[in-house]
């Protein structure tokens, strides 16, 4: 099992460290860790993150790693980050990005 980020959403998580980043550079050091240790946890438990509430019926799960949501796709092997949205934000389907 491994975990890739898709285009979309490395430009989002690399846009989202940048916005941290501005305020207090420390604050996004400390948020990519934590980052990167809940999403290792799919390596082992990939089905551990929740179904989107919005989109009940896709088959797409979700970690929050506060404020953030990190949406998700599990496909052959491979845990696929798919977008990375504030927890504010209305999430769109995530098929569309």
């Amino acid at each position: 099992m491994k975990i890739l980020f898709t285009p979309t959403a490395r430009k989002q998580f690399f846009s989202t460290l940048a916005y941290i980043r501005q305020d207090k550079p420390s604050a996004a050091i400390a948020f990519r860790k934590k980052a990167e240790k809940a999403l290792e946890r799919l390596l082992d438990h990939p089905k551990s993150g929740r179904s989107l509430p919005e989109f009940p019926d896709l088959p797409y799960r979700e970690v929050v790693i506060a404020p953030y949501r990190f949406f998700y796709k599990v496909k052959n092997n491979t845990v696929w980050i798919v977008a990375v949205w504030h927890g504010a934000q209305i999430p769109q389907d995530p098929a569309l990005e």
